[in-house]
């Protein structure tokens, strides 16, 4: 990682920032930061809605109008994350090593390498 790019930690600590000079905390109880998560996600989401995979694709990797809007929507996402991980006293990058380690444990190279199959019927 560039040591010039912020970390969840210092991203989290300019949102916080940001939320505190607005007196914004009152409104971000964990509920409504994870409905707020979920609504983003959604947003997210609603940018592929109606188009053909192949269509979609092709405007996400080459579209700047829909790269910006996938930028955005991608990064309101992460910032509710992250509020929501600092609410609940997740650390994510933690969390997220550990995912990674139970779902290679999951997920054996030989058993799942080129299928979808969940590791339930592997």
């Amino acid at each position: 990682m560039n040591d010039t790019r912020a970390s969840l930690d210092d991203l989290t600590q300019q949102l916080l920032e940001f939320r505190d000079a607005r007196d914004w905390r009152q409104f971000h109880s964990l509920k409504d930061l994870i409905l707020s998560l979920s609504l983003e996600a959604g947003e997210l989401l609603e940018l592929s809605q109606w188009k053909p995979e192949k269509q979609f694709e092709e405007e996400a990797l080459n579209d700047e109008k829909m790269q910006q809007r996938l930028k955005e929507e991608c990064a309101d996402v992460l910032l509710y994350l992250l509020l929501v991980a600092e609410r609940t006293g997740i650390d994510l990058q933690t969390a997220a090593e550990q995912k990674l380690a139970a779902n290679n444990l999951k997920y054996p190279v030989e058993k799942s390498r080129g299928t979808s199959t969940k590791y339930t019927e592997l």
